[in-house]
């Protein structure tokens, strides 16, 4: 017997709304916008190749990372697309003191490659869209956010561009939700 569609669209719905707590808020579907990401503390893995066929080899270290230290997971994740792929989780401030230890000179190397860092507080600009997370969406995003840099005067692009991603791989790709963001300054006054 097929599972009543009245069943399975609640499910969904509910499957798509659990997720880990925010690192910050998300740029709604559609939206093009400037925004100031908060310092934070993240780990990352790294591998040679294509981040969107390489993307679990990426997610394994990091999730085997937060389960060992009990971290709790989450969002968004980071990923950074290019000839050596990254991917990056945020650790939550009540987290961090877990993680903090792998920062010191002293500390071993985190196992299975795990880097941790800290970062400061950044402006970027972002575009969001919704479906599944692939290459064709990436790139279709990051043209219309350099476009929005380019129109204006008061930006200039300080960085590459990377994906945000915000849903776990078990929610169907229509509901997705993705962001790309771009590193960006404010232009240098002209004298």
């Amino acid at each position: 017997m097929l599972f009543p569609l009245r069943f399975f669209v609640p499910f969904l719905l509910a499957l798509a709304s659990m997720s880990a707590a925010p690192a910050f808020p998300a740029t709604a579907a559609g939206v093009t916008e400037l925004k100031t990401l908060p310092a934070g503390l993240l780990v990352r893995s790294e591998t040679q190749g294509d981040y969107f066929q390489k993307s679990g080899e990426l997610f394994r270290p990091l999730f085997r990372y937060i389960q060992r230290k009990d971290i709790a997971m989450t969002t968004p994740v980071e990923s950074h697309p290019g000839a050596t792929s990254a991917m990056l989780f945020w650790v939550g401030v009540a987290e961090q003191p877990k993680a903090r230890g792998d920062l010191l000179p002293s500390a071993p190397a985190a196992p299975e490659g795990v880097v941790v860092l800290e970062r400061p507080a950044r402006l970027v600009a972002s575009h969001a869209g919704r479906g599944g997370y692939s290459r064709e969406r990436f790139e279709q995003a990051r043209e219309v956010v350099l476009a929005w840099i380019a129109s204006r005067s008061d930006l200039q692009v300080a960085g590459e561009a990377y994906g945000v991603y915000w849903n776990s791989p078990f929610v169907p790709p229509f509901l997705k939700r993705y962001e790309v963001h771009v590193p960006v300054s404010p232009t240098p006054a002209r004298p």
